[in-house]
């Protein structure tokens, strides 16, 4: 006899599938390698390519790009130099022409020392007038050259190839003596072509004495009857007749003039009648008195003899 399968109440067949109940279809599932896919196997993943995705500022320390970004170019302004007063423009100037000497007299080295520093003249006219006048007005200037070379016995000295306006902002010049002493070169004359009368400015003239041929130890290579003396003499009496309105002679010298000595004398008499004051200069240290003679040097080589009259006491000779 069969037995019927037991159901309780409210709940279905015992021993049947709790799970969905398939619905039949006609289409088939494909297999998931059928469709591509949208993530990249680990054999197609490249970590470069994530990296060069990624934000500059997600590669730095603190997060921020605001460092490593370029800086905006900004355009320099130039420097207004003409609204500096004028006091501190020359103190520029003198900066600028440090260097150039202490006297201007036609020199080889001149290229170098002062030419390519005179290209601030071309700035500007304004810049032109300053440094210029600063320039000549501070510079002294040799009215016949002495530095040995091609320029020594030159026709046409530094002050003769100036131009008027150069020659109006001096304010000093100097004479040197002694160099050529033996023979003067021909182009040690004073003519109107020289240009001393353009030099109005002028108020000192340094009269630098590197020789006197009037000492003991030039004789026998001098020319006789005082010839340096009386030239030297109207060398300067010719510049002061130029240049009337000059009211300060300077003397200077090497250690070895006199101040006693017959071209010295010579000058000062030329200084003293035109009523011209007289001032010394540092480097020979004379001054408004007599020069004293320092006394003779005891030659250690000279033989040594005894006084007769004094046994005791050695005489040297």
């Amino acid at each position: 006899m069969r037995r019927k399968a037991v159901t309780a109440k409210g709940s279905r067949t015992i021993g049947a599938s709790s799970g969905p109940t398939p619905i039949s279809s006609a289409f088939t599932t494909p297999l998931s390698s059928a469709y591509p896919s949208t993530y990249a196997s680990e054999a197609e993943y490249d970590i470069n390519d994530e990296v060069a995705k990624l934000a500059i500022g997600a590669l730095t320390l603190d997060g921020s790009a605001s460092n490593l970004r370029k800086p905006k170019r900004v355009k320099q302004l130039p420097f207004r130099f003409l609204d500096l007063p004028s006091e501190l423009r020359l103190k520029v100037y003198d900066y600028h022409f440090a260097g150039t000497g202490d006297v201007l007299d036609l020199d080889r080295d001149n290229y170098k020392r002062i030419h390519q520093k005179l290209a601030v003249f071309r700035v500007c006219r304004i810049i032109y007038r300053e440094a210029s006048y600063f320039f000549y007005s501070t510079h002294p200037v040799r009215i016949f050259p002495t530095i040995p070379g091609r320029f020594f016995k030159t026709k046409k000295p530094l002050l003769a190839r100036m131009k008027p306006n150069q020659r109006s902002s001096l304010t000093s010049l100097e004479l040197r003596l002694g160099p050529g002493w033996s023979s003067p070169p021909r182009g040690w004359v004073v003519n109107p072509a020289l240009g001393l009368s353009d030099c109005v400015n002028v108020n000192k003239i340094t009269v630098y004495v590197e020789c006197d041929p009037g000492n003991d130890f030039f004789r026998g290579f001098r020319q006789p009857d005082n010839f340096y003396e009386r030239f030297s003499k109207s060398l300067l009496t010719g510049v002061l007749d130029e240049m009337p309105w000059v009211d300060r002679i300077e003397f200077e010298a090497w250690p070895n003039v006199k101040k006693s000595g017959a071209l010295m004398r010579g000058l000062i008499e030329v200084v003293t009648t035109r009523g011209i004051k007289i001032i010394w200069g540092k480097e020979r240290g004379w001054t408004d008195a007599e020069e004293v003679e320092p006394e003779p040097a005891l030659d250690l080589n000279a033989p040594l003899l005894v006084d007769r009259g004094n046994p005791g006491i050695m005489v040297a000779v």
